[in-house]
């Protein structure tokens, strides 16, 4: 039971903020997306966010960013861009 609990740990937008340094805006956007995890409503001002879901999220963003052919551009850091094909 302690395991499951420790597994289900949530974490506040501060702490988030530490793990994901992307604006509440750009959160909120890819949230409704569905490109991250969903927050839980704690009460109506609160929200938290499942750290195993988040961990989850930063692993599949770092696969993404492995793949073969993916360039970063030097001018825009972490903005990254296949190469043209012709």
């Amino acid at each position: 039971m302690k395991d499951d609990i420790l597994s289900r740990r949530l974490i506040r937008r501060e702490e988030l903020r530490k793990l994901i340094p992307l604006a509440d805006t750009t959160i909120y956007e890819l949230e409704k997306a569905g490109n991250f995890p969903k927050r839980v409503y704690l009460t109506a001002r609160c929200v938290a966010w499942e750290l195993s879901e988040v961990e989850s999220w930063i692993a599949e963003r770092r696969k993404a960013l492995n793949v073969p052919g993916l360039v970063i551009r030097p001018n825009r850091p972490g903005n990254p861009v296949r190469p043209k094909t012709e």
